[in-house]
């Protein structure tokens, strides 16, 4: 069985460079790297009671990894701003910080070469637990990037099946 059923001549898997982050409806602007999606099911082990040598295991709760953004530091305030819905430093009494909306819905979404969506997911409730609003900064380090990290807790995924595999285009 051919790995792709569209583009049965490609043998490559897609390259993770190509992909962008999505809330509120629009691209996050610079996003350079993303973690991966991870999910853990632990296990329960337990036994029969007629069977002293045997142990079987069952799935018990899942629980998804937190994901970490990065991107090089800008203007653009998106990521202190969301960080800030949780926790904003010299907050006042009687001005305190609301939860009101301090989650948000994020998209993943990867594409292939020609720059066609290959694959999405959906990331759900997600909230910054950790914010990294400037890295530590070396006056050696010239060709260094500055770069600003988010960790967004979230409460699962799911890959969104609509987006099938697209034709590629003879370019």
């Amino acid at each position: 069985m051919p790995e792709f059923s569209v583009n049965t001549h490609r043998f490559d898997p897609y390259k993770g460079y190509k992909f962008i982050i999505i809330w509120e409806g629009r691209p996050v602007a610079g996003i350079s790297k993303v973690s991966e999606l991870k999910r853990t099911t632990e296990t329960v082990k337990h036994r029969t009671g007629g069977d002293p040598s045997a142990q079987r295991i069952s799935p018990g709760k899942s629980e998804y990894a937190a994901i970490t953004l990065e991107r090089g530091v800008t203007h653009d305030t998106e990521f202190e701003e969301w960080a800030n819905k949780v926790w904003n430093y010299g907050t006042k009494f009687g001005s305190e910080v609301s939860l009101k909306d301090f989650r948000k819905d994020v998209r993943l979404e990867l594409y292939n070469e020609a720059g066609q969506l290959v694959i999405a997911y959906d990331i759900y409730r997600c909230w910054v637990s950790e914010f990294t609003a400037m890295p530590a900064l070396d006056s050696n380090g010239a060709a260094a990037i500055a770069i600003q990290t988010i960790k967004l807790e979230n409460e699962g995924w799911a890959r969104d099946l609509n987006v099938t595999e697209p034709s590629e285009p003879s370019l």
